[in-house]
């Protein structure tokens, strides 16, 4: 009996096998759940991506208007009443906050010097409270993206490791190490851990990106509550 040639066997697989969607249609069921998993966690993170970008973009946009009214506004009563109560970001949200909350006091007590101290603390923790949910609101999805980015390329290869088990058992069934036999196998195994990488990588670069703006805007924004309670601290004074 003449010996199979390995290489020319390997040439009969049909190409259509190793092609992406002959590995995902050719694959085991458990590795097919890890691709689809992978897959939709990949759309997942995109989706995310293109949504944080827009946001971040406008927060950013929207705290450069308001940061130029703030600061050219010749009455911040003035200003608040522009607003309407009805911030269009956090930084003009945590001003909202502050200012209502010194109206409330205004109506609630007529002597301003009397109550300036009682009103600075409570006007502290309003802002940090209104700065806290804010931001909040802002890393909502970012624990999704890192998630992916740290458990995406080991759930990839889970499924490699048991893709190449099914072809250490085709080449038990087989009594053959051709490529031919192995091949298959081993090459949607690997597809497994390239759609891991392909999730996670976008995942890890943009909770980085994400990560970064959303701490600069927050240093932003406690900078903002600090030069806001100045100005109202020196309003009071000058009330006094």
């Amino acid at each position: 009996m003449e010996p199979v040639d390995a290489v020319a066997l390997a040439g009969s697989v049909p190409h259509a096998e190793l092609s992406l969607i002959g590995l995902f249609w050719q694959a085991d069921i458990i590795v097919k759940a890890v691709m689809l998993m992978l897959m939709g966690a990949s759309v997942w993170v995109w989706a995310i991506i293109i949504q944080k970008t827009m946001l971040f973009r406008q927060v950013f946009r929207n705290s450069k208007r308001f940061d130029d009214a703030f600061w050219g506004a010749g009455s911040m009563d003035d200003l608040y009443a522009r607003i309407g109560g009805k911030p269009r970001d956090p930084q003009a949200a945590a001003f909202c906050a502050a200012m209502r909350e010194v109206q409330e006091t205004n109506r609630s007590i007529e002597n301003t010097a009397g109550f300036s101290l009682g009103l600075q603390d409570r006007l502290d923790r309003v802002l940090r409270t209104t700065i806290g949910r804010e931001l909040e609101n802002l890393e909502r999805n970012l624990g999704f993206l890192a998630t992916i980015g740290s458990a995406g390329p080991f759930v990839g290869l889970f499924g490699t490791v048991w893709g190449i088990m099914n072809s250490f058992q085709a080449i038990g069934a087989s009594k053959n190490t051709s490529l031919a036999v192995v091949a298959p196998g081993i090459a949607e195994a690997l597809f497994a851990t390239a759609i891991g990488l392909i999730a996670a990588i976008p995942a890890v670069m943009a909770y980085n990106k994400f990560s970064a703006d959303l701490n600069r805007y927050g240093n932003q924004l406690e900078a903002f509550a600090d030069d806001l309670q100045t100005v109202l601290s020196r309003k009071l004074e000058a009330a006094a």
